[in-house]
């Protein structure tokens, strides 16, 4: 039996889950772009509570690690660190588009069609990669500006190609052939669980100290209008 505790911040989403093996215990979630260092903490400790478990007991932390949002990654990967310095306890990555596409195949239940994650990278940008149904990567991880032509190569195949996360219903209007379906699925820490527990029980964990979430792109610092020239 391991106690994992799965921590999903690559979005808008935050998200903490805790799971025994494979079963998910607990799961605490808020849709919300400001409230990740607010609530995070707090919901490590609501689920814990719900699950009826300290975190002493936990076996291993899982976390999302992007692409995404830069502070929010940073706000998830910094509590993450802290929780396995603390407890001695090893830390496992989870491929944030991996784990929504795999959820999305586990929704739609269609094993031909091929699952495209997006996560939303402002104007028509995205974060992206191809999967099949069982969550293998089929292209990598790339920024993507979706235009008309995007995935041509697929629609002339008459290969149908899922989409969904935060990025996929701004892309729904360009994207209008007959082989696009969209589904809703948001990110969750729920989502990380079997990857998470896969990872466990190969031993496949990073190493806390060096580990960098993949952030797509560094955040955008303006310096703001109203600053006097000194």
């Amino acid at each position: 039996m391991a106690l994992l505790i799965c921590i999903e911040t690559a979005t808008e989403v935050c998200s903490v889950a805790i799971s025994e093996d494979a079963k998910l215990l607990a799961l605490q979630e808020v849709e919300d772009a400001f409230a990740h260092s607010a609530k995070l903490t707090l919901f490590i400790k609501d689920c814990a509570a719900l699950a009826n478990i300290a975190l002493t007991d936990l076996a291993a932390i899982a976390i999302s690690s992007g692409p995404g949002s830069y502070t929010a990654l940073r706000v998830g990967i910094s509590t993450a660190k802290g929780l396995c310095y603390a407890l001695g306890i090893p830390l496992i990555e989870v491929n944030t588009l991996q784990a929504l596409a795999m959820a999305t195949a586990k929704q739609v239940q269609t094993p031909d069609a091929v699952y495209c994650p997006m996560i939303d990278a402002r104007r028509m940008e995205v974060y992206t990669a191809l999967f099949d149904a069982s969550g293998n990567s089929l292209t990598a991880t790339q920024p993507l500006i979706i235009e008309n032509n995007s995935f041509e190569h697929y629609f002339n195949l008459e290969q149908t190609i899922v989409f969904s996360g935060n990025g996929a219903a701004k892309c729904q209007s360009v994207l209008n052939s007959p082989f696009a379906q969209f589904e809703h699925m948001k990110c969750s820490a729920a989502h990380l669980i079997d990857l998470a527990f896969g990872n466990f029980q190969d031993r496949n964990f990073v190493d806390v100290a060096y580990f960098e979430p993949l952030y797509g792109k560094l955040p955008n610092i303006t310096t703001p209008k109203n600053k006097l020239n000194t």
